[in-house]
């Protein structure tokens, strides 16, 4: 079979070297090179560099609809599309193409989450389960129908990160198990119930500012959900304070702490009271330094007393 493949993070890159390891012919499209970093070097997304080690070729379009990108498509005369990740839209001639269709791995277990940050807001909304599901892809977002589904538990200190990890090696064998069943003729969709679906946004920079007069189960899962981007940050005056890590706490909170103060020490830790608890600071990053466990933050710079904003 010949298989074009679409990917660009380093989520789609286990089910890119799955494939590879399959009796198929592979090409492989993906993002542009992007500048990264302070100095803005130029840099291949992962699939670009996973397909490169492979032997496979690579092609690189800044949209895919465009019709150098339909013409390359068409040139390697795809029976089928492997989609992961790709973060661009395809157009009707696009999916025109293949005649076995294209089959996307989508990081939640759809009809939930559809959308540009399904695994960050599974996270950030305190699911116990998360999942990955292989669906039909058609012009409306994410909502073909649905193959296969896998699911596991969220652990409760779990971040975005971490789970990312988890589910990208999920959805690699959740679509080989699904080429595979599509290739016996026992593949069976199954439309997604639309009253059940549910939405989420692509995050941005503020989606990570910290509301301490929410319950401390929702800062949590928020840090959670945001790390490692955009990161979930408050303000202690005019800095802005990145938290990555926290954790339930059954310390009792002082009376004289204010909602949303910082209290503890540098032997014991350090503590943010919410409106129903303590919220320890496992690790955090003022502007311009490191991340640092809470206990040794407070070495360096003494924060109890503040209220964060």
């Amino acid at each position: 079979m010949r298989i074009a493949f679409f990917g660009t993070p380093e989520f789609a890159v286990p089910t890119l070297r799955a494939l590879a390891k399959e009796n198929h012919t592979l090409a492989v499209f993906t993002q542009p090179d992007r500048p990264v970093g302070r100095k803005a070097i130029l840099t291949p997304p992962p699939v670009k560099a996973a397909a490169l080690e492979l032997g496979l070729p690579v092609y690189q379009f800044e949209k895919i609809r465009s019709p150098e990108g339909v013409a390359a498509i068409r040139a390697f005369l795809p029976d089928l599309y492997a989609v992961v990740a790709f973060g661009q839209l395809f157009s009707e001639e696009n999916l025109s193409i293949p005649p076995l269709g294209a089959i996307n791995v989508h990081g939640s277990l759809l009809p939930l989450y559809r959308g540009a940050s399904p695994m960050q807001q599974t996270v950030i909304d305190g699911q116990a389960m998360a999942g990955v599901s292989t669906m039909k892809l058609v012009k409306r977002m994410d909502a073909g129908d649905v193959l296969l589904t896998a699911k596991t538990p969220l652990g409760e200190n779990e971040t975005f990160g971490e789970l990312s990890v988890r589910l990208a090696d999920m959805g690699a064998d959740l679509f080989i198990e699904t080429l595979h069943a599509l290739e016996a003729g026992t593949l069976t969709p199954h439309p997604q119930k639309e009253e059940q679906a549910t939405y989420c946004k692509m995050l941005t920079r503020e989606s990570g500012k910290i509301d301490i007069l929410a319950p401390r189960q929702s800062i949590h899962n928020l840090v959670r959900g945001t790390n490692p981007w955009p990161g979930a940050y408050a303000l202690v005056g005019e800095e802005k304070l990145k938290i990555w890590r926290t954790r339930l706490s059954f310390r009792e909170c002082p009376e004289q702490v204010p909602l949303g103060g910082l209290f503890g020490n540098a032997n014991e830790g350090l503590f943010l009271k919410c409106r129903d608890g303590a919220l320890e600071i496992m690790e955090l990053q003022a502007p311009g330094g490191k991340k640092l466990e809470g206990k040794t933050f407070l070495r360096g710079k003494n924060i109890v007393g503040s209220v964060l904003g």
